[in-house]
């Protein structure tokens, strides 16, 4: 173990799992979640200056190419220099790059490098406050503090679109920059708060993750890596293209679906968050995706909105089973030691996932139906649930001392 710094505690194991610390790093990562989601009605803003669509989607889609192509290279710093430092420096990027969105004047150059800026402070503070969140947790409760710290986001996600057509419908589209900049200083002042946690010396790469990786064959690799992908590509699948298959069968307001998922996913993660903690990450993994994908076949037989919206809660129960469970078993896989990695690969991935799945099963859907969309895509699921399940070891009881 490294010396004390000045202002750093002890690594968190055997501490109360809601202390001051966590709070304020789970308020910070919140208020960080709010600043990027206000965004998501920034195409509304370019709209004004008559661009092509696919313009609009350049600028829109740098910001998560960046952001996935970031998260890996930081993820070892993460590890070496420990997530609260890393955080603060994506957030003051973010910081400084956020007011220059008032002098956007058309959908050119300008927006295009700040989004691909605000991406890769995105993808640094957010791989990082999530790293930080679950060093602060207890050890024993790795896959709880995942699981809570998801919960941040997905109120973030339901609450910055509606608050920012409230900011732009009262105050004009400057304050939508404004209040994504209060928040980013108030996500700010939460982390400068938080005290750092000390991270072990080097250990001349004996638990590097190329070290882990090296052992292991590169096609079990490609099983592990591939779960994570699946999931984001289904999920994209299943909320994507909601609203066009509701509108097709004759319901015209699928936002009660979106409220459903996201309210089952965090009463799950509140209720059973540590469920892999306690009984194994793979006996959790198996009924969660099997959970969502028995979700998307019956979304295939949705003809009313009770049934839809019974879709959503269940899909959302999957969800908020798999997250934490998914993710934690990769940093497990990989070495507590090397958790900002495994978080950051965890991300890509997952986001990769969403990337590619959309266009294919979008094609999907214009070859076969939204119907068979959905039945092909738990299909999918399925079939890489059961490779992972053959081939994936479980990972109880590894590194477990290495710290949270």
């Amino acid at each position: 173990m490294s010396s004390l710094e000045i202002g750093a505690v002890p690594r968190a194991e055997g501490r109360s799992f809601w202390d001051r610390d966590f709070l304020l790093a789970f308020v910070g990562y919140f208020f960080l979640f709010m600043a990027v989601s206000l965004f998501f009605l920034l195409p509304v803003f370019l709209k004004q200056f008559g661009p092509r669509q696919s313009r609009i989607g350049m600028i829109m889609g740098i910001h998560s190419v960046v952001a996935i192509a970031i998260r890996p290279l930081f993820g070892r710093m993460i590890d070496v220099r420990g997530g609260r430092r890393i955080a603060i420096l994506g957030l003051l990027l973010l910081i400084f790059t956020t007011p220059f969105f008032h002098f956007v004047s058309d959908a050119g150059w300008l927006p295009f490098l700040l989004r691909a800026l605000t991406g890769l402070g995105w993808g640094i503070s957010m791989t990082a406050t999530i790293a930080m969140c679950s060093d602060l947790a207890p050890v024993e409760k790795m896959a709880l503090s995942m699981g809570v710290i998801g919960i941040a986001g997905l109120v973030a996600n339901a609450l910055g679109p509606l608050l920012a057509e409230e900011i732009i419908a009262r105050f004009g589209y400057g304050w939508l920059f404004n209040a994504s900049s209060i928040f980013l200083a108030a996500a700010l002042l939460c982390l400068l708060a938080t005290r750092e946690i000390v991270k072990p010396c080097a250990d001349d790469g004996k638990g590097s993750a190329l070290r882990v990786l090296g052992a292991v064959p590169w096609v079990l690799i490609a099983v592990i890596s591939a779960m994570p992908v699946f999931h984001g590509a289904v999920r994209g699948a299943m909320i994507y293209f909601i609203a066009v298959f509701g509108n097709s069968i004759g319901i015209a307001r699928v936002g009660p679906f979106f409220l459903l998922l996201s309210l089952a996913a965090i009463l799950t993660r509140f209720g059973m968050g540590d469920i892999s903690d306690r009984c194994g990450r793979k006996k959790v993994i198996l009924p969660a995706a099997l959970i969502i994908a028995g979700n998307l076949f019956l979304i295939a037989q949705v003809r009313s909105l009770p049934m839809l919206l019974v879709t959503g809660f269940i899909g959302g129960l999957g969800q908020g089973l798999i997250f934490p469970a998914l993710s934690t078993y990769i940093i497990d896989f990989l070495g507590r030691e090397n958790k900002g990695l495994a978080i950051s690969l965890y991300l890509s991935l997952f986001d990769v996932g969403m990337g590619i799945g959309s266009p294919f099963f979008g094609w999907m859907s214009d070859l076969a139906g939204y119907r068979w969309m959905y039945r092909i895509a738990g299909l999918f699921l399925l079939a890489s649930t059961a490779v992972f399940m053959l081939k994936a070891p479980a990972t109880e009881g590894r590194n477990i001392q290495g710290g949270a």
